[in-house]
Order: C-alpha cells, then structure tokens, then sequence
C-alpha cells in the first residue's frame, strides 16, 4: 500500500531529532525506504570542534537520470516548551491540523515525497528509466559543516551522478504552489570587536572606553547602502542580531566592547568583496582606533536559471493547483547552496509560516496536495520503461 504523508510525518514528528541528535529520524527513514527497494548508506561525519552529526543517502536505480530529493531531519530547538498549545514532539491533530516541530521544516515535506515515490513505485514497479535518490542531512539547522556540505562531497568522491536535485524546504509563504525557490542570497556573518582599557567611571581619564567607538562602528554599517538588487535577487540587507559588553557593574569603565551583525547578500557581492567594503568603510570611522572584524560566510548567493526542473515543478504545480508559480531566490540560506555544486537545484515544499515558531503545524491538506505535486512531477521526469 502506498505510504501515508501525514502518518509518515507524524512518525518523524516523534523523533525529538534537535540538531545534531539523530532522534530516530534516519532510522526511521531508512527503514521505510530499504521496505520500498531502496540502497542506503549511512553517512556520519565529523570534525575537530563540531558535533558528530549522521546522514543518509539512499538511491533506487542505477540508470540516468538520477532525480534526488534532498532535505533534513534535524530540527530547532522548541523553545519555550509552555508556550505550546501541543506537544512539541506529540505528533498532535486537532481540527484537520497537524502540530509538532518539524511539521513544515521539513519532517513533512520528506514525508510526502517518500509517499509520492512509493504511489510511481506501486503504480509502475521499480523497472523504470532512471533512478531516484534521496539526500537526507542532519545537520541544516546549526553550523551545516557535517552535513550536506560533506555529502556532496562524499558524491563526487565516490562517482555518484546527480542529474537533478529537489530541495523540500517550505518555500511558500502563504498558499501551497505559489513559489519556487531557484537560488538564495548569500549569508555573511560579522564579530566586531572594540578593546579599550578598564577603569572606575569617577576616573574616565585613566580608562579607555570602547563602547562610544564601537556605537560609531555600528551607525556607519548600520547606515551603509550596500545594493538595489537586481532582475534575479532583492537587495542586501545587513541586520546587527546582538551587542556585549558584558559588565555587570555600574561604576566600573568596560575593557571590550562587541557587536554581531548578518547580512545576506545578492549577486552584486561575493563575500570576498563584501568584506572588503565593509573594511574600508570601518577604516575610514574608526580613524587611528584600532577595531577586530571577522567575517565567516555559509554560503554564496547563486541563481539557478528556468530550465527542465523548475518547469517540470510548475507544471506539476499547476495540475494539481492551478497555480502558476513565481520563481523567486527570497528568503534565508538552504542546503541548495551546497547542492548546486553539482546538479541544478530547485526549491518546493510546504508553506513556512509556522517554521521555528512555537505551534509549528501543516494542515493535512496541504500534506494531500504536496504529496500529489511530487507525485505529478515523478510522471513527468520517468517513462515507464518500455
């Protein structure tokens, strides 16, 4: 019998798989597509610094074209546990709406793929043209170092050919089949750092304090225009997400002062020349104070143009929906950063408005309809074989 979305996404829900715990997710998963025929291969990785993180590959097929599904299993923490009106992990329906972290991001979205894998499976057997993989991570919600970057690397190395690669985050903002991702804006991280010298406040002439240069750093990122966009991404925006100072006493000058800021960047930068923008427009503020600035990058922006996989996606979308799809490069990073490496890569799920919030849910119809699009777009890419 063919698998069930919600059933397979409630079972996902119930493993507590918090980034890096595998949870039983990937257990799980492997189980119910070794039962449909498919190769697994567990894929764990590691690294000095960084959590052990498990991973999954798993492929039906041998022949081109191989059409992988990629995604991931981890999930975010729940936050505030109290504040939710369902068990987090519970798996709960009320009222025709599924509740649990990772409903959307992106337990459901893997659900209904393996279900619409197992429906072509059972309608046409497993003699077709081609193959089907699945790239599974548990490592996109944190640092993504164990993860997908190391997978696609593991493919190269061992000869693996991906021909296309659906990515099953939840891209649509509101209603199901209104967008696909076909690239992502870049993701530059910044520490500044201010260093003074400590002092009593009553005697600021023999401290130093770093915080009224830092401020000034701050204003001038905080005032810098960086792009307008362009015909594929919307412009870059540079948000500063904390300042520490870390002193807990009111008469006492602070040593150090410091700022993070993230700026996700369109194709007007790479995170080479951003940096340096950046550097020469500190240099200018700060003067002769001196300032530390690191910049790690997760990714690059990219852009994959329309082709085969997208309109192949939008004419599924539009069979079952009636929907033309915006094709659209919005929002955060994904692994499709790391994915474009080495196939086209095109973004669709389920709808994200409940990602990471407390109450993170799907309505079962939804569920219905994701799982016929990706059964609409199986049809399309395999003829049964002859």
């Amino acid at each position: 019998m063919p698998i069930d979305a919600a059933q397979l996404t409630a079972d996902l829900i119930r493993c507590p798989s918090v980034t890096p715990i595998e949870g039983g997710a990937l257990d799980l998963l492997e189980q119910v597509l070794t039962d449909l025929g498919f190769t697994c291969t567990r894929l764990p990785f590691s690294e000095p610094g960084t959590e052990d993180v498990d991973n999954l590959y798993a492929r039906l097929g041998t022949s081109s074209p191989n059409l992988c599904f990629a995604g991931h299993t981890d999930v975010v923490p729940v936050g505030a546990e109290a504040a939710w009106t369902a068990d987090p992990f519970g798996a709960e329906v009320k009222d025709g709406i599924l509740y649990g972290r990772g409903a959307v991001d992106m337990k459901g979205g893997i659900a209904c793929w393996v279900a619409a894998v197992s429906r072509f499976l059972e309608e046409n057997g497993t003699e077709f043209d081609g193959s089907l993989s699945l790239m599974i991570t548990g490592d996109e919600e944190a640092v993504s170092i164990n993860g997908t970057k190391k997978m696609v690397a593991w493919v190269k190395e061992t000869g693996e050919v991906i021909d296309q690669c659906i990515v099953g985050e939840p891209t649509n903002p509101e209603q199901l089949g209104t967008m696909i991702k076909i690239g992502r804006r870049g993701s530059l991280n910044g520490y500044l750092t201010v260093r003074g010298t400590q002092g009593h406040v009553a005697y600021p002439h023999r401290a130093d304090n770093p915080t009224p240069r830092l401020l000034t750093l701050l204003s001038t990122l905080e005032a810098l225009h960086l792009d307008d966009g362009n015909e594929h991404f919307q412009p870059s925006n540079l948000e500063i997400t904390d300042i520490g100072i870390g002193n807990e006493a009111h008469n006492i000058i602070p040593a150090e002062a410091r700022a993070r800021f993230n700026i996700r960047f369109s194709s007007e930068w790479s995170a080479a020349t951003l940096e340096a923008h950046l550097r020469d427009a500190l240099d200018k503020a700060a003067g002769n104070s001196a300032y530390e600035l690191v910049t790690p990058s997760s990714g690059e922006s990219f852009y994959t143009p329309p082709g085969p996989l997208s309109d192949t996606l939008s004419a599924a979308i539009e069979e079952v929906t009636g929907l033309n799809p915006e094709l659209s490069t919005s929002g955060g990073t994904s692994d499709a950063r790391f994915i474009k490496d080495i196939c086209p890569v095109a973004e669709f799920g389920l709808i994200g408005q409940t990602m990471h919030q407390v109450d993170e849910c799907v309505a079962l119809e939804d569920l219905t309809g994701l799982t016929d699009i990706y059964a609409a777009v199986l049809k399309r890419v395999f003829a049964p074989a002859s």
